[in-house]
């Protein structure tokens, strides 16, 4: 029998271990099933709204690389989002706004390429003394360069939308390219003005589907016009005057130029056909946005 003592001294050695070793991995299991951990499976993802935007990819995790001011803005959906960059709340467009409801006789007085100090002001002065507002759809690089004046536009009560940062032509362009383009600019009007654009406007009017999607996540509507004064080809301040005055009716946007090459005649022309169009019982507004 002493001979079998060693053996049976193994054998109780032996099931005491694999005990133990399944205590350990019941509790393991347990522990996996119970803590959060990064090996879990992933939930299903919450459904979209049928109407709404593109999520943004997910990030913004403490702890993780601090992003860009352009690429938190393309994040509208993460938890640390700034509040003002808020998800879009327009659905994705595939075409723009061409016109106001033509409900009374208002119209909309926009400018884009600006803003810029040979004419702006100008153009400032002239609708402040007619009590008028109007959109100035900014290019972020001029408006990096003349922040003074990109706040004067906004605290005289105008509206600041936006015209990407380049003025490049937006079809020609790829997603990141045209992400940078809208996201810069917004993020220089918001550093600025302290209010990020809710309206934008492509250069030339060439939208594409990845420029209505970005537009949307950065929470902006896609502004185009109903009359194009094609003042930027200087026409003549006559032309102007006159392009405006046919065209003007119900709804109507009004599309000028106060940068981008030479504006004087803009500025003249301004002065002209506004009070005309006053005392013609039109009145000037701004867009309400679209609600849902």
């Amino acid at each position: 029998m002493k001979n079998d003592e060693p053996l049976f001294e193994r054998r109780v050695l032996l099931r005491t271990a694999v005990c133990l070793g399944a205590v350990y991995a019941v509790g393991a299991l347990v522990r996996d099933q119970t803590a959060p951990s990064g090996r879990q499976a992933p939930r299903a993802a919450p459904a979209r709204p049928a109407a709404g935007p593109a999520a943004g990819a997910g990030a913004g995790v403490r702890g993780s690389r601090p992003l860009g001011p352009a690429s938190y803005r393309l994040r509208p959906l993460t938890a640390h989002a700034p509040q003002k960059y808020r998800p879009a709340l327009p659905p994705v467009r595939r075409r723009p706004i061409l016109q106001l409801p033509p409900t009374d006789r208002s119209m909309v007085l926009t400018f884009d390429d600006g803003p810029d100090p040979r004419y702006t002001p100008a153009i400032l002065r002239t609708l402040r003394r007619h009590d008028v507002r109007a959109m100035f759809f900014v290019c972020g690089g001029m408006a990096a360069h003349n922040r003074d004046l990109l706040r004067e536009i906004a605290d005289d009560g105008h509206v600041v939308g936006n015209h990407s940062w380049s003025h490049p032509l937006l079809t020609r362009l790829r997603r990141p390219t045209i992400a940078a383009e809208l996201g810069r600019t917004s993020d220089i009007v918001a550093r600025t003005t302290g209010v990020a654009p809710v309206w934008f406007r492509a250069p030339y009017g060439a939208w594409n589907r990845w420029a209505f999607e970005i537009g949307a996540e950065l929470g902006m509507e896609p502004l185009a016009w109903t009359v194009d004064t094609l003042d930027w080809t200087e026409p003549g301040t006559g032309t102007i005057i006159r392009r405006v005055l046919d065209g003007a009716g119900p709804g109507v946007v009004v599309l000028s130029h106060d940068a981008g090459g030479d504006r004087s005649q803009s500025v003249q022309a301004l002065r002209t056909y506004l009070p005309e169009l006053l005392d013609a019982g039109y009145g000037i507004t701004l867009p309400a946005l679209p609600r849902y």
